[in-house]
């Protein structure tokens, strides 16, 4: 029979990083593990990429009777839009308008 742990613990020992969390306690905060005891009443994880945050503005433009929406970074003008990318995939994960 397979290990439970077994294609984390492959992972391990070919060099990715683990994180563990007991599932004894509520607490949803994962932490580094960088000598698992690979229990069965702990949860194991690869190390996840943290998520890509961008700060940028955004404005309404129109040239030509073309309407569009410029974004674009800016030292002088504050950012009015925050976009959270997960750091695994590189999706968007949540817009927000600040």
């Amino acid at each position: 029979m397979k290990h439970k742990h077994a294609d984390l613990i492959h992972a391990w020992a070919d060099g990715a990083q683990i994180e563990w969390r007991s599932k004894q306690y509520t607490s949803n905060q994962w932490y580094p593990n960088y000598s698992p005891n690979w229990d069965d009443d702990a949860e194991y994880r690869l190390k996840q990429k943290p998520n890509v945050i961008r700060c940028i503005v955004a404005e309404a433009t129109s040239i030509a009777e073309v309407d569009y929406v410029q974004v674009f970074r800016s030292e002088f003008l504050p950012p009015n839009l925050r976009l959270t990318f997960d750091g695994e995939t590189g999706k968007l994960k949540l817009a927000e308008v600040l």
